[in-house]
């Protein structure tokens, strides 16, 4: 891959065309937080960008972190997702470009800190993200980094997406919890979403020098099989340090572990993404499910 560096005047606005295609849309989910969802998020979206793809991040999660990683000042912000899930805002209007080419952020701010409370009573409170996502936008593809809970919020993007990525990390309690979200991608499909399914499950600060990440590892291919990816997300300080400086690990230092780590990911993304859009070439286009 050849290498690329941030755009050399970030203060002029990239605008992107508009097109007339549904992007693919990853959720990137677990409802155990600190498993590196949100490292995943950024560093996969920043990935698929260098391949060369349009990719708009989602931040649907209200502390931000995946805004303020890609460099989201939000306390400048006029629009942010929740205006896109309660005000109807447009999401080519709120997202901000960010210092990657082609990869835009839409921005978390602290509202979406009440959202939960006002979903309950709104209307199609399950598909409000999907009426924004699921149209015609000028990405290829567009990651959403969910809540560290199967609330309102995070069952909006499992709602939206075509495909969910799980974070693991590799420790003691990774597989405690999963059955629950396991459980809900089933309930989602059977309800809300059939279309939505696993893409793959990301082992993340995975230790080779501790016998218990490879044992965890193990367990963890056997119990989901071709779903858990090849490449491993290992501890690396360089992914802690990066966001303290608004960037991406990718962008930060992308000869460190695990830069190159995530970079092998996205192929692996593209790759199964293939085969998972052949295999579903003969189903009708998708359409927004009636509540």
């Amino acid at each position: 891959m050849t290498p690329y560096s941030p755009s050399s005047d970030p203060a002029v606005p990239e605008k992107p065309m508009v097109t007339s295609k549904i992007p693919r849309i990853l959720a990137v989910a677990n409802q155990k937080g600190g498993v590196g969802k949100t490292t995943t998020a950024v560093n996969l979206a920043t990935a698929l960008s260098a391949i060369g793809k349009r990719v708009l991040l989602v931040d649907l999660d209200p502390q931000g972190n995946a805004s303020t990683g890609l460099g989201v000042k939000r306390a400048g912000l006029r629009t942010s997702t929740y205006d896109v899930i309660f005000e109807d805002a447009h999401v080519i209007d709120t997202a901000q470009p960010t210092k990657v080419p082609g990869l835009f952020v839409l921005p978390s701010s602290i509202h979406l800190s009440g959202a939960e409370i006002e979903l309950v009573s709104a209307r199609r409170r399950e598909y409000r993200l999907q009426e924004a996502l699921r149209t015609a936008l000028p990405y290829d593809y567009v990651v959403i980094d969910c809540p560290p809970s199967l609330s309102l919020l995070t069952l909006n993007a499992l709602v939206a997406a075509d495909s969910i990525v799980v974070p693991l990390q590799c420790e003691f309690f990774a597989l405690e919890g999963l059955s629950h979200l396991v459980k809900t991608i089933e309930r989602v499909q059977q309800t809300f979403n059939p279309r939505l399914n696993i893409h793959g499950v990301v082992l993340t600060m995975y230790d080779p020098r501790n016998r218990l990440s490879a044992m965890v590892a193990d367990d963890v291919r056997k119990y989901f099989g071709d779903k858990v990816y090849k490449t491993v997300i290992p501890r690396n300080v360089r992914l802690s340090e990066a966001p303290s400086y608004g960037l991406p690990a990718i962008v930060y230092d992308m000869r460190c572990p695990g830069a190159r780590a995530y970079i092998s990911l996205a192929g692996e993304v593209l790759k199964r993404e293939k085969s998972m859009t052949a295999s579903s070439s003969v189903i009708p286009p998708h359409t927004t499910e009636a509540a």
